[in-house]
């Protein structure tokens, strides 16, 4: 069950709230019904690299929308929306390594950015609570936990590292379930990338995910890992360009864009 209080309004009434900084937290369960969005902003000479890179790794790295140089606004998934701004929370990363995290990035803004908008799994955990399947981190009111996996990207250009995944826990006669529906948005992630095991992924310790907070797995149910948009993350860390802008994880942009819309 979702009881986010902002799960019915607007995305455009959401983020002139994130605006004004009166949310400040994770996005998941807010605005049910449209896609939410990871970010990767990047300098130019970076652009067309990680391009390549999205290409290559569709799943992990779904692309909505890809900005004009230097702009602060996007054309297509998100109406009078300052990339900047309108995000709860961002990281700002330099040579690879995390200086900070921010409500605003007005500060950091230059006019050789290019905003990369990827498709987040938030974007179909409605449609999962429709067919009443119990997505864990909305009924207990946290983030997902999202972990670094033993698997390679594809590599493209600089940009290269390990694969990041969310996990919800899933009851085991529900599992087909999950994987139909969310098979049919492959613009945010589509089907589940593993299913139970998480050793044979490279997660050592499922009660401590590397991002977000440990969802409670219960009697009957079986972790169930779809590709992450934090991926991204991942290979700035291991990649190094020496200035980037991305969402905190499950800090998302909530788009415009009807969940619908992306269905197969």
């Amino acid at each position: 069950m979702n009881t986010n209080p902002y799960k019915d309004i607007t995305p455009k009434e959401v983020r002139k709230l994130i605006r004004e900084e009166k949310i400040t937290g994770q996005t998941s369960g807010m605005c049910a019904g449209f896609a939410q969005a990871n970010l990767c902003i990047l300098p130019k000479k970076y652009a067309y690299d990680f391009l390549l890179f999205c290409q290559r790794n569709q799943q992990s790295c779904p692309l909505l929308e890809v900005s004009d140089e230097g702009s602060r606004f996007l054309k297509t998934s998100a109406s009078n929306c300052d990339i900047a701004t309108d995000v709860p929370k961002y990281r700002v990363w330099k040579n690879g390594g995390l200086a900070g995290e921010y409500s605003d990035v007005s500060s950091f803004w230059r006019d050789d950015l290019v905003t990369f908008v990827i498709g987040c799994s938030f974007s179909f955990e409605a449609p999962l609570i429709e067919a009443g399947i119990d997505v864990r981190n909305i009924s207990e009111n946290h983030n997902v936990p999202m972990y670094l996996t033993n698997i390679d990207t594809n590599p493209a250009g600089i940009f290269s590292g390990k694969m990041v995944v969310s996990m919800r826990p899933i009851h085991y006669s529900q599992i087909v379930k999950a994987t139909t529906i969310t098979a049919r948005v492959p613009k945010v992630h589509g089907a589940p990338i593993h299913i139970g095991s998480p050793e044979f992924i490279g997660i050592k310790d499922i009660s401590k995910p590397d991002f977000g907070e440990a969802s409670t797995i219960k009697e009957g149910e079986v972790p169930v890992f779809w590709c992450c948009g934090v991926t991204p993350q991942s290979v700035v860390m291991n990649s190094k360009p020496d200035f980037c802008i991305t969402h905190a994880p499950g800090h998302m942009l909530i788009t415009d864009i009807p969940e619908t819309f992306l269905q197969n």
